[in-house]
This record gives C-alpha cells, structure tokens and sequence, in this order.
C-alpha cells in the first residue's frame, strides 16, 4: 500500500471508531446505565480535552510556554453567552453561530497578544501571557455587561453531549491535521531550532502567531460548551490557576502529543469525580499520583508520539495470528 492508501485507511479506521464510541456512549446515556451525574463528567471531559489540545498547540508543537489560556477562554465564554442571551434565533443555529463568534473574537484577542508577546522567550512569554491572562480577567470583572463580579446569570443550557463530542472531535482533528501541513511542518521546526528555521526563509512571528491564533480560537470555542453547560459564569473562575490546570493536563499527556492531551484531560478531570467516595482524601491522593507520574515519567504518558489504531489493529491481529499458529503446531 501507498502512503497515501494507509493514511486514508487509518482515518477510516478512527473514524468508525469514533462514530461507534459516540454510539455506546449515547446508548448507555439513553439506557440509564450512565447517570446524569457522570453524563455531566464526560461533557467537562471534552471540554478540557478541547482546552488541552488546543494549548499543546503552543506549549507542544510550538515549545512556548504560555500561561494565558484561561484568558481566552473567558473571551470565549462571556462573548458566547452575551450572543445568546441577545439573539433571538433557533436553538440549532444560535448556539453554533455563538460558538464561532466567541471563538473568533478570542482568536482576535490572540493575535493581539501574540505580536507583541511573541517576540519574547522562555520564562518573559510565560510571565507576559500570564499578565495578560489576569487583565483580561479584571477586566470582565469590572465590566456592567458582563455582570461584573457578581457574575452573569440566566445562560441557555444549549451543551449536550452529542455537541460537545463532535465539536471536540472536529477542533482536535483539525489541530491535529494541521500539524502535517506545510505551516505546522514549519511551527515544528521553530520548536526544533528557532534560529536554524530563520536561516532558511522560515518567518518566525508569522507562523508563532499562527499557531498562538489556532490555539486562542479553540479555546474561546471551549469557553463557549462550558458557558453553555455551566449556566452561570463567575469571572474568579478564569484565574490563573484555570491556566495552570490546562498546563497541567498538557505535561502529563507529553507535550507535542495530541492523543496524550486527550488521554490526561480524560484521566484529571474523571479522576476527582472517580475518589469522591476518599472525600477526605482525594485531592491528597490526587496530588500524590500527579508528582509520582512526573518523578516516573517525565516525557508525560506519551511523550512526543501519537497513540495510533493502526498499530493497536496490526498487535492484535500478530498476536491472533501467532495464536492460530500455535494452535496449528500443536495439532
């Protein structure tokens, strides 16, 4: 087979996984079998996969450490909600239309930001987005249409879970995808060797506020589910800690791996909900897993690789065939 020939097949292959999960899922859901209350813990599951994914787009891909993402979340959400509550349209092209809007106006704010704050490196990025994050903050805070700090009330719960996974599974897909374009290709190599990139024609700010962007977009995206799922929006929950637990999740996965952001977004967010019945100590606990993964495995549960269907399908099908082989010798 080309190339090209098992690239298509593997996204067959994940494609029909997907569709058949999203069906178990929704079956079980439909059945009773999952309650609402952990109906409601895979609705925040996708909502932080989409948060992690999209700041492994900088933090992973692009090696900057940015610790601003809450910010633009926040844009996402309030900007969301005020489309909402203002909009006197159908349920099924508002809510998208709202989506796209506090997105877009995130990803406005992103590339703001990141002409400026990209020039810098290291620890003066981290400390700039960070200033930024917490501004963006204060801001809503003090603003009359946002609520202020009394919050906003009175949002439209339009976040159901068959929302929240397509649009979960759309966002990482593009991000994904766009890591083996001809502009990702060139956000990788600005990762690898910043100066050596340069020297051969690449633009170093263009393709790092490209990536910074993207990633502000999805997180104003996911901003805008958690508006609509939450129903109330405290701006005190968009703090620099929100911003921490998103690094979190992205370091844990392994920095530049897609599927490890989903994996460890899955496992951090369940996690608590999974050791509420150690009420007294599951943040010990938690805490306690947390530093000895990273004392294990540093790289995070991925490291820089991609989990793949297509190695699972052909282990699976070696191990059954070397079974039918033995059986056969044995005979």
């Amino acid at each position: 087979m080309t190339k090209a020939q098992l690239r298509t097949r593997s996204y067959r292959r994940s494609a029909l996984a997907l569709l058949a999960g999203f069906l178990i899922l929704l079956g079980l859901m439909s059945g009773g079998i999952i309650s609402n209350q952990y109906r409601g813990v895979l609705i925040s599951v996708f909502i932080y996969i989409l948060l992690a994914t999209s700041l492994n787009l900088t933090t992973g891909a692009l090696g900057e450490l940015v610790l601003g993402h809450a910010g633009f979340m926040s844009i996402g959400a309030y900007t969301a909600a005020l489309v909402t509550m203002h909009l006197e349209l159908p349920g099924m092209i508002e809510f998208p239309l709202a989506l796209l809007i506090g997105g877009g106006l995130a990803a406005v704010f992103g590339i703001i930001i990141g002409i400026p704050a990209l020039r810098l490196r290291g620890d003066y990025l981290a400390i700039v987005t960070l200033g930024f994050g917490e501004i963006i903050r204060v801001v809503i805070q003090n603003m009359t249409i946002t609520g202020g700090g009394r919050g906003l009330y009175g949002i439209e719960e339009y976040t159901t879970f068959p929302w929240v996974f397509w649009i979960t599974v759309l966002g990482v897909a593009f991000m994904y995808a766009m890591i083996y374009t001809r502009q990702g290709l060139a956000i990788l190599s600005l990762r690898e060797n910043e100066i050596a990139a340069e020297s051969v024609g690449i633009p170093a700010t263009r393709y790092k506020v490209l990536a910074f962007t993207v990633s502000s977009f999805f997180a104003g995206v996911a901003g805008g589910l958690y508006a609509h799922y939450i129903t109330v929006l405290d701006p005190g929950t968009f703090d620099f800690n929100m911003s921490i637990e998103i690094l979190v999740m992205v370091v844990l996965g392994g920095m530049g791996s897609f599927t490890g952001s989903v994996l460890a977004a899955t496992v951090l967010t369940a996690l608590p909900e999974l050791l509420r019945g150690f009420s007294d100590y599951r943040m010990l606990i938690y805490s306690i897993l947390l530093v000895v993964m990273m004392i294990l495995r540093p790289q995070g549960l991925l490291g820089k690789r991609e989990f793949s269907l297509d190695r699972l399908w052909e282990k699976a099908a070696g191990l059954f065939r070397r079974g039918k082989t033995e059986e056969r010798g044995d005979a």
